[in-house]
């Protein structure tokens, strides 16, 4: 049977026709711009990032407390000081950290006659790589574990009132038997029989020098309601051997950045317990300071 003759115009329409058909299949294959939408959804639906926190830096920390609040809190012994002395006192020591951007802090001391002071100040910007969670939310979060972990008592801010004594106390006390009531023994005296059984040191529990001991105490450990975005202030008075200490702890928390300012003063002579209202004015003054330059 002869062949067909070949005719080279139809194979190229033929070509052209198989062309096109791919070229139109190609182009509805995906809707335009669809490489570019990673996330394979509408990002007019998508939720917004929660909002960064007021700090983008946190300002040098030995340079932050004024010189008078400094001088008030690290009292001498009424001598003058040199230039070379004051400014190894006032300067304080900077904290060795590695990233001045998120966390500062400074350290002071000054030895006298009446014993020792020491002034510390730690600054910390938080920031949240959540992006759910604002700067402002994290900084909380890290707060209350500061403040559950000090057993600040709960039940609002301020300093508690006085708790009224009971009808029985007042007629003891009329009696000159002190707070006693029901024929109970003297609370103290069975402390004390209790940590010699148990060879555990005793510690000072009387109201009138451990804050800590006596909640409607007005310079208790308690939350703050007029300082920062929270706050609570706690004080301990620590017995050793080698003397005794006072330890005021202010802690509060401006937008995403949290403070944390601690004031102590150690005696050897165990007699002359340190004045728990001076140091806590002192704390305050200058954490309310300290608050109001970050806010500027």
């Amino acid at each position: 049977m002869p062949r067909k003759p070949f005719v080279p115009g139809a194979a190229l329409v033929v070509a052209a026709a198989l062309a096109a058909g791919l070229t139109g299949c190609t182009g509805s294959s995906s809707p335009q711009g669809g490489a570019g939408d990673a996330k394979g959804g509408d990002t007019a639906t998508s939720s917004p990032a929660a909002e960064p926190g007021r700090y983008q830096t946190v300002p040098e920390a030995c340079g932050l407390p004024s010189r008078s609040a400094l001088r008030g809190m690290l009292p001498g012994d009424g001598q003058a000081l040199s230039r070379s002395e004051a400014q190894k006192i006032y300067d304080g020591q900077a904290d060795i950290t590695y990233d001045t951007d998120r966390r500062v802090g400074c350290r002071w001391t000054r030895e006298t006659t009446a014993g020792t002071r020491h002034l510390g100040l730690d600054i910390q910007r938080v920031v949240s790589y959540d992006s759910a969670v604002s700067d402002d939310d994290k900084a909380q979060g890290i707060y209350d574990k500061k403040e559950l972990a000090a057993q600040i008592p709960s039940g609002g801010a301020g300093s508690p009132s006085p708790a009224a004594p009971s009808p029985s106390a007042s007629k003891n006390k009329d009696k000159g038997e002190g707070t006693v009531t029901n024929g109970s023994k003297d609370k103290s005296a069975t402390d004390k029989a209790g940590n010699a059984a148990s060879g555990s040191p005793s510690q000072t529990s009387d109201p009138n020098t451990d804050p800590s001991a006596d909640p409607s105490a007005s310079t208790a450990p308690r939350v703050l309601d007029d300082l920062g975005d929270a706050a609570f202030l706690n004080d301990k008075l620590v017995t050793a051997d080698s003397g005794v200490h006072r330890d005021v702890t202010v802690v509060f928390r401006t937008s995403n950045v949290i403070v944390q300012l601690t004031y102590d003063q150690w005696s050897t002579d165990k007699s002359m317990l340190p004045d728990s209202q001076e140091l806590q004015d002192k704390a305050r003054s200058l954490a309310t300071e300290l608050s109001d330059s970050l806010s500027e």
